[in-house]
């Protein structure tokens, strides 16, 4: 189900994300940066301290489709219209099917029926989005979008007139938290008019994905709950404002340096199931793993798993582990595959996808007011 977003830089969509969204209502100072971030924060501070919500706390309890996608629920139009949708940090868009799409896809999912909303406007502008596994094409509209109690009124979203490649996907459409420079459509992003309403207490959003589990995974808006992850967050700054792009120092395998040797770029992406880097690299991972393919995927044998040394990802001088239970998965026969996958992108400089297989083992914060992401360990 692999699938991403290419324009201009690079944003990545792939997977599908069952997520019980909810507003926290309280969260504790997290202000535990690195030294060498000090100069960077000092430039743009604001303290992620006490955050207190004002109204109803937001839960939707969703699916984990065999950790492989998270989905969650929100609203569209007046009276509101259900829709699945991803939860997307590798694109900037909203988009749900239309009720004047034709293609076999939206045959397969909830249409928005824009006669049946009083509070629906359209417009005349047109846009199209390439994924890595589909395309689609719509116009852009305006309506009363819900996200739990988070509410944005004459927010602009797409309505696909055509798709091709999603009839199997589990989900409507794609809500995305990329920054509003990669829209396609030009559309403000949900997540930056929410802001600008004030809507939301603070600039920042996180992610919790469980494992292994339906129900748990959890997207917060406007605060951070610290029950989700042990530790301290380490910070680490985007490459430039824009785009949710880190530096990633180097990926290691039983003390050698496998990847990213001279430092490369990644885009850490919550609608990406896998681990997505360059072919040579990823070919090179497969082997060293022991891995042969068979079909798209490569595979090991399940009683190998335990012996497999864990995988690491130094960024910003930390290293993340990633054990073999955590990059190898089970197919819906029960055998097992690795969590890493080729792109097919080309690129001057070296550049992988931190997908959910890596952000299930690490709480993830995604900083809008501080141009940065947060990591730790997840509970």
């Amino acid at each position: 189900m692999k699938w991403l977003v290419v324009l201009g830089l690079v944003a990545f969509s792939e997977c599908i994300v069952k997520i019980p969204l909810r507003r926290v209502n309280t969260m504790r100072k997290i202000l535990s940066e690195e030294n060498m971030l000090n100069n960077f924060l000092k430039e743009r501070a604001y303290r992620l301290s006490q955050i207190s919500f004002r109204g109803s706390n937001i839960t939707h309890p969703l699916r984990n489709i065999r950790d492989l996608v998270y989905v969650g629920r929100i609203t569209i139009g007046t009276p509101p219209q259900e829709f699945q949708v991803v939860f997307d940090t590798g694109s900037s868009d909203l988009w749900v099917p239309s009720d004047f799409c034709t293609s076999p896809a939206c045959s397969t999912h909830v249409r928005f029926r824009h006669l049946q909303s009083s509070t629906f406007r359209p417009t005349n502008k047109t846009f199209r989005i390439t994924y890595g596994s589909g395309r689609m094409k719509g116009v852009v509209a305006h309506d009363t979008v819900r996200i739990g109690d988070l509410v944005s009124t004459d927010q602009p979203f797409g309505l696909s007139t055509a798709e091709y490649g999603f009839k199997d996907m589990p989900f409507d459409g794609v809500l995305g938290l990329n920054y509003p420079n990669i829209s396609p459509s030009g559309a403000i992003p949900i997540f930056d008019k929410l802001m600008n309403q004030g809507a939301i207490s603070e600039p920042v959003f996180a992610f919790y994905f469980s494992k292994d589990k339906r129900e748990g995974s959890v997207v917060m808006f406007g605060g951070v709950d610290h029950r989700y992850y042990k530790g301290e967050l380490k910070w680490v700054p985007l490459i430039q404002a824009g785009g949710w792009i880190v530096h990633m120092d180097r990926i290691s395998f039983e003390r050698k340096v496998i990847a990213c040797s001279g430092g490369c770029e990644a885009l850490v992406d919550t609608g990406a199931p896998l681990i997505d880097g360059p072919k040579p690299l990823v070919d090179n991972i497969q082997k060293l793993i022991g891995a042969t393919p068979r079909g798209s995927k490569y595979y090991v044998s399940c009683s190998a798993v335990s012996t497999l040394p864990s995988i690491i990802f130094t960024i910003n001088s930390i290293n993340y582990r990633l054990p073999a239970r955590a990059y190898i998965l089970k197919d819906s026969r029960g055998h097992c595959y690795t969590a890493f996958k080729e792109h097919r992108l080309s690129l001057p400089k070296e550049f992988w996808i931190l997908g959910d297989v890596f952000l299930r083992r690490y709480f993830s914060v995604f900083d809008r007011g501080n141009d940065r992401i947060g990591l730790a360990r997840a509970v």
